[in-house]
């Protein structure tokens, strides 16, 4: 059964649409991630159109991060002090970005420039997180802590003014670092039409200290709002958002979520690290290879922005 999208001007296969929201929706749920660094290039990839999977993907994340939300809650695992720290930092981030998408797309470098910052931020971030996690692995099997913060430790921000208590990540932190990166997740949300998981999480586990499992359910808490206004300022400003297609993504997500958080129960912090390292590799690979290939049709490259 096809449907038609108004926005994308397109028809797309219903089943394929619902399952690529479900498959998302798991990862979602699974990792503490939005999916959008995931599901953005698979809609790039079935055809649509770059802005409007840039602008439609943040909502069928809201819906999927709000199941595995209210799932890792019911768990006792979102840090709700954190996470509004995250969304005010976040909110601030995504008008900036909404703006320079515009800025972007009237120079005709917008689908370029997407696809760059996707594999130079997916590259790092999943080399990183495979090195530390099999690091971790190792230590594991031969009997060793494989603890990421040890008694007494202060990292890098210990110096820093405005400090508060975290009692549920049992941190005494400054309030700075979680409002800079939730400012660079916003940012990132416009830009990538991502919920910006795939960095807060590694940069929640190994920047700030998170225990890894109030991480995924503080990371989920955050992309809820920061994609949400995301959505409402690319529907309003660039009308980049297909209403159809976000529906579609979302009834998949919801279902999916619900399963990934489960999912996620069976798993230790340093398995679930190890496979987000791999996810966020092969899609890095799958994106650079887009980049570089030569197109099936070079005699129809015309600037999608018309």
């Amino acid at each position: 059964m096809n449907l038609y999208l108004p926005i994308a001007e397109m028809s797309v296969s219903v089943v394929v649409m619902l399952g690529m929201g479900a498959s998302v929706g798991f990862l979602s749920g699974l990792f503490g991630v939005g999916g959008g660094f995931l599901l953005t290039p698979l809609l790039i990839f079935a055809g649509i159109p770059t802005v409007v999977a840039v602008g439609t993907a943040p909502a069928q994340v809201v819906a999927s991060s709000v199941s595995g939300a209210l799932a890792q809650r019911r768990r006792g695992n979102v840090d709700l002090k954190l996470g509004w720290l995250l969304v005010a930092g976040g909110v601030v981030g995504s008008f900036v970005g909404v703006h320079l998408v515009a800025v972007l797309r009237r120079t005709g470098q917008f689908d370029a420039f997407v696809s760059l910052t996707y594999v130079t931020l997916l590259g790092v971030v999943g080399a990183l997180m495979l090195i530390e996690s099999v690091r971790t692995l190792r230590k594991s099997k031969a009997g060793q802590s494989s603890s990421l913060r040890r008694s007494g430790q202060h990292n890098w921000s210990h110096g820093l003014p405005f400090k508060m208590r975290f009692h549920r990540s049992k941190l005494y932190i400054s309030a700075l670092p979680p409002l800079m990166l939730g400012a660079f997740v916003g940012l990132l949300a416009a830009i990538m039409g991502v919920g910006g998981g795939f960095l807060i999480v590694p940069a929640m586990i190994y920047l700030l200290h998170v225990p890894t499992s109030v991480v995924v359910g503080t990371s989920q808490f955050q992309i809820i709002f920061v994609t949400a206004v995301t959505t409402v300022l690319n529907a309003t400003n660039s009308h980049s958002v297909d209403i159809v297609l976000a529906l579609l993504l979302m009834i998949g997500g919801v279902i999916g979520a619900e399963a990934g958080a489960a999912a996620g129960q069976r798993l230790r912090g340093e398995q679930l690290r190890f496979l987000l390292a791999l996810l966020v590799l092969a899609v890095c690979l799958r994106v650079g290879w887009d980049l570089v290939s030569a197109p099936g049709e070079p005699f129809s490259l015309q600037n999608s922005e018309g």
